[in-house]
């Protein structure tokens, strides 16, 4: 995603002109290229007017609307004034700061109101689960207010159950009212549940079972391929059995796996938000599936980035055998001292921190006819998201951590973008990308350079591959640990021989680890 976040969009007002409104009420959502959230009001009064409209853009630092209190004294809050995070229930991936709002102090002090949760949206209910009425949100690492977190936090809701509940936001977030009104059902559901009697079996008309091979089938579902989604294929009422009892049916063909159909919530009802429309079958297996926010804006950066810079992508094979054997012999010892696990990603990021050290000019950016050298070395690291998305945190000042440190920061960094914790600041600034395609066991990949950086790595697979190594006595062939290293850069200022000399030192780097280093 972009390394700033200069504007904001207006996804939905949730307070319209004369509504009164708490301090730190939930007034509105905005959706940056980084993350979604709810805005609460500053203070407490009445909204006089919205200045942007829904789907409105606006620029960081603008008035987006004005609140009455009950002075008479005009109070203009700046960006960085407008949500209080420190205040919050936990440190939430948030961009309030840069949607302000203005309030104007002129009219007697509006008495505090209480919420009114009696028309809340519905939502199913516990107790209705069996039945599917909407697709249920299951929305991994998906971004949480601080007012949501604070409640759930009260109430003792988990985070993995804040996953699980249904949002009626944009994209399916969670807000407030839709965590009261789950509370509020759950209370029912467990005194309904409790009083319930035993449910009896639902066979509404006997079935004869006749073993001849004269006797008739019951109805087949038709096959259906389903690409790449993992979406549940649709049933045709015809192909709907007559009674509730057994019915057996050709298998449904998957391109991916898919587990057998269960009662319970499909996957596909999961990562499907309640407000998103279903995908249409064309023809068998075609569908229509529409982007969601972050899939369009990641979309509209990588066509930016590939439009902007001229790629290029140079290849290095690395023999990494000691770095693997000393990994695996230090593993348990360090994770029983740190309490960390050791990947090999923090070691890629100090060989490619010592070799930008030697290779200065792949640390810079471009500014039209300027090429900016940039003096801190802070490194982006690409993590794929539970909902398919890609977010890209920033290791800060890699240069002045160790390894233990880089360790550290690489497991908080990731461990917090998959749940959606994830501070603005943590990632922006970057100045170089590292992107783990090993991790889906590709040996190598051409990445897209993550604007306005000039440089991307990606590390493969490592592999088990026979090798020819020179020795005293002369060339033999061994099994060794090998991996390939992409590096696509911006051939408007790297050119070939800086590209490749620098991937090359980072694989001399991991090719000459010692294996005796204490760590």
């Amino acid at each position: 995603m972009g390394e700033s976040v200069a504007e904001a969009t207006v996804i939905k007002w949730l307070k319209n002109p004369g509504d009164k409104v708490d301090a730190d009420e939930a007034v509105m959502e905005i959706a940056t290229d980084k993350v979604d959230s709810d805005v609460p009001s500053p203070v407490a009064g009445k909204l006089v007017e919205q200045l942007y409209k829904e789907n409105d853009v606006v620029q960081v630092g603008a008035v987006i609307a004005v609140i009455e209190t009950g002075e008479a004294e005009e109070v203009t809050i700046q960006p960085e004034n407008a949500v209080n995070v420190d205040t919050a229930a936990s440190n939430d991936n948030l961009y309030h700061e840069s949607v302000p709002f203005t309030a104007i102090k002129d009219q007697p002090e509006a008495e505090p109101q209480q919420a009114n949760f009696d028309d809340i949206p519905g939502i199913e209910q516990l107790e209705q689960r069996s039945v599917p009425q909407a697709p249920v949100f299951k929305a991994e690492g998906r971004f949480y207010s601080p007012l949501v977190r604070n409640i759930a936090a009260q109430e003792g809701i988990s985070t993995d159950e804040l996953d699980h509940i249904p949002g009626t936001g944009s994209d399916g977030r969670l807000t407030k009212d839709d965590l009261l009104n789950y509370l509020q059902n759950k209370t029912l559901s467990v005194a309904k549940v409790q009083n319930a009697p035993p449910a009896a079996a639902d066979f509404t008309t006997p079935v004869q079972v006749n073993s001849s091979a004269e006797a008739p089938l019951p109805p087949a579902v038709e096959p259906q391929t389903v690409k790449n989604n993992d979406q549940q294929p649709t049933i045709t009422p015809e192909a709907q059995p007559a009674v509730s009892t057994p019915q057996y049916a050709e298998p449904v063909s998957f391109e991916k796996a898919a587990t057998p159909a269960a009662p319970a919530e499909t996957k596909s009802e999961r990562n499907t938000p309640a407000s998103a429309p279903v995908a249409a079958s064309i023809s068998g297996t075609d569908e229509i599936i529409e982007m969601d926010r972050m899939r369009r804006l990641i979309a509209d950066h990588m066509v930016m980035s590939k439009q902007t810079s001229p790629h290029v992508t140079s290849f290095v094979e690395a023999d990494v055998t000691s770095l693997v054997l000393w990994r695996e012999k230090v593993k348990n010892s360090f994770e029983k001292r740190e309490g960390e696990k050791i990947t090999f990603t923090p070691i890629f990021i100090e060989a490619v921190v010592k070799a930008i050290k030697d290779f200065p000019m792949i640390n810079v950016t471009v500014n039209g006819t300027q090429i900016i050298k940039k003096a801190a070395i802070n490194i982006s690291m690409a993590t794929a998201l539970p909902s398919g998305n890609l977010i890209v945190p920033v290791i800060k000042k890699a240069d002045e951590l160790n390894l233990v440190g880089l360790t550290k920061a690489v497991n908080d960094l990731a461990g917090r973008a998959r749940n959606g914790k994830l501070l603005p600041d943590e990632v922006k600034e970057g100045t170089f990308t590292i992107t783990n395609v090993g991790s889906f066991g590709n040996v190598m990949g051409t990445p897209i350079i993550n604007q306005p950086q000039v440089a991307i790595l990606a590390v493969g697979a490592i592999k088990k591959k026979p090798a020819v190594i020179e020795t005293k006595e002369g060339d033999v062939i061994a099994i060794r640990h090998m991996m390939f290293l992409s590096l696509s850069y911006d051939h408007r200022v790297v050119d070939g021989a800086l590209g490749g000399s620098f991937v090359r030192r980072v694989a001399d780097y991991l090719e000459k680890w010692d294996p005796a280093r204490d760590v």
